[in-house]
């Protein structure tokens, strides 16, 4: 079942500096939900406290009505949070498949003696895992390269590969981190129709940090727009798109960023 995240006074400093501002927002179960704003504004901080990789100093961060602040990332597994990175960390000199796998490690019986042994109940589940996973490649269009090592795929397949292995957890709420991140236009549509079949079939509710506004504005039912670690507007990509204020704020760092 689809996750209901709920974000209350996120606030997150760095020394002295205030990188996040008592940001709150909710996301309904099943949503497509967007994170925009200039580069700086804060967004890969707020994913990384949602994740659980950096503790805000206060605030509220809810799945499900729970509190996870301070949660690691392990623990934040358990209430169904998966997450794919702009880099993507895969082991490269393992298969697509092996990496894949590992997105479902703990639902692997016992440990690793049991596996070592290949005792026949850890056999079965693993077996049931790999057909899962290649599943999973198939739908995902990605069954061709199961048995290839990832260092032989390029940056575009890594992204893909990634978020197969976070399917693989069966995630309630996915967070999506510049999935299009260096992808050639054709890479992009695709990335788009792999998310709207996510949105049709997967029971799961997607939050998306991304700079392609193309993306955002195809997949998002609301957006939240930060800058300079505060919540600047939340509504849809066109109003975000429209918004004096936002476009402001773009143009404002693209000159600052031009002038430095």
């Amino acid at each position: 079942m689809a996750a209901r995240l709920t974000l209350q006074d996120v606030t997150l400093r760095f020394g002295g500096v205030a990188v996040l501002r008592e940001v709150g927002f909710e996301v309904e179960p099943g949503q497509v939900f967007g994170l925009v704003g200039p580069n700086g504004a804060g967004k890969t901080s707020l994913f990384n406290c949602i994740s659980g990789h950096y503790r805000p100093g206060t605030g509220s961060i809810r799945i499900d009505g729970e509190e996870v602040l301070g949660s690691r990332p392990a623990q934040l597994v358990r209430h169904g949070l998966a997450r794919t990175f702009q880099h993507p960390a895969l082991q490269l000199r393992e298969t697509v498949l092996e990496n894949v796998m590992l997105g479902a490690h703990d639902r692997l019986p016992g440990g690793p003696l049991t596996w070592s042994l290949r005792l026949p109940y850890a056999v079965r589940a693993e077996r049931k895992l790999r057909e899962e996973a290649l599943e999973l490649l198939e739908r995902n269009g990605l069954g061709w390269a199961a048995n290839t090592r990832a260092d032989e795929l390029s940056h575009g397949l890594h992204k893909g590969v990634e978020l197969c292995r976070a399917l693989m957890m069966r995630p309630k709420l996915l967070l999506l981190d510049e999935p299009a991140a260096g992808l050639p236009h054709s890479e992009v549509e695709q990335l788009i129709e792999t998310v709207r079949r996510l949105q049709r079939e997967a029971d799961v509710t997607i939050v998306i940090v991304e700079h392609h506004m193309g993306l955002i504005a195809a997949l998002t039912d609301r957006v939240v727009v930060l800058d300079h670690g505060a919540k600047l507007l939340e509504g849809t990509a066109a109003e975000a798109q429209s918004d004096p204020r936002v476009i402001e704020a773009y143009i404002g760092r693209e000159e600052a960023d031009d002038a430095a």
